[in-house]
């Protein structure tokens, strides 16, 4: 089975379910996939493949969860094949029930599908500026420009995920973000001591209280560490 329970610092509100395998092309320095390497997880060695095993599981979760789909890469990067994107899909349709969060790093490739009523479609913006030195992900400019221009034809949920927190200019993040109005935002920091540019702590409370005056803001655990410095 490779539905997984809600664990260490990914969403406690979210299952996770990662069809595909292989490594990600991105190499985000604070990718927590990396981690699994080090531990010797096969799954995540070689070339991006679909993992047969993954369409076999019964996508069903307790009330009050969804299912955060390809939490370990990217199911939308540009070397995923269309075939891939959609098979999962057309699995995704076989259980109505569920909710289905999908986010990705590229999300001008969410225009050219057609998502399930059950689905969220997320993306990760960590800052207004640029992070060429610890990934080679689309910039979260484009991410942003990208997400801006969904909101405007479509009919779909969406979501941002602040994540890790990377130090940003407040107005501008601010803006970018009330221009997609999300229907919620999920922020936390970096766990894996990757050494990044955080924000101090007054900043992140001044974007939290700004967030909240249209949406809701989700504030994952691992955040306290920025919160609480001095």
């Amino acid at each position: 089975m490779t539905l997984n329970k809600p664990s260490g610092n990914m969403y406690p509100w979210a299952y996770t379910w990662n069809p595909e395998a292989g490594e990600c092309p991105y190499g985000c320095s604070y990718c927590y996939v990396r981690d699994l390497r080090k531990r010797g997880i096969q799954k995540y060695f070689g070339q991006p493949r679909l993992d047969e095993k993954a369409f076999k599981d019964r996508l069903i979760v307790p009330e009050g969860y969804i299912v955060f789909v390809q939490s370990c890469g990217d199911l939308f990067g540009s070397w995923v094949p269309d075939s891939w994107i959609q098979r999962i899909l057309d699995y995704l349709k076989k259980f109505p029930q569920t909710t289905f969060l999908l986010q990705t790093k590229n999300p001008k490739r969410y225009f050219y599908f057609k998502f399930p009523l059950n689905c969220i479609l997320g993306t990760t913006i960590e800052t207004n500026r640029n992070i060429n030195d610890f990934s080679k992900a689309p910039t979260p400019k484009e991410r942003y420009q990208a997400f801006r221009t969904l909101r405007m034809g479509s009919l779909e949920t969406l979501m941002i995920s602040i994540e890790p927190v990377i130090d940003f200019d407040l107005y501008v993040f601010y803006e970018w973000i009330r221009e997609i109005q999300p229907k919620f935002i999920s922020i936390g920091a970096d766990s894996g001591k990757n050494n990044l540019p955080e924000p101090p702590a007054q900043k992140i409370g001044e974007l939290i209280a700004l967030l909240r005056t249209f949406t809701e803001v989700r504030v994952k655990k691992n955040i306290q560490r920025l919160l609480n410095q001095k």
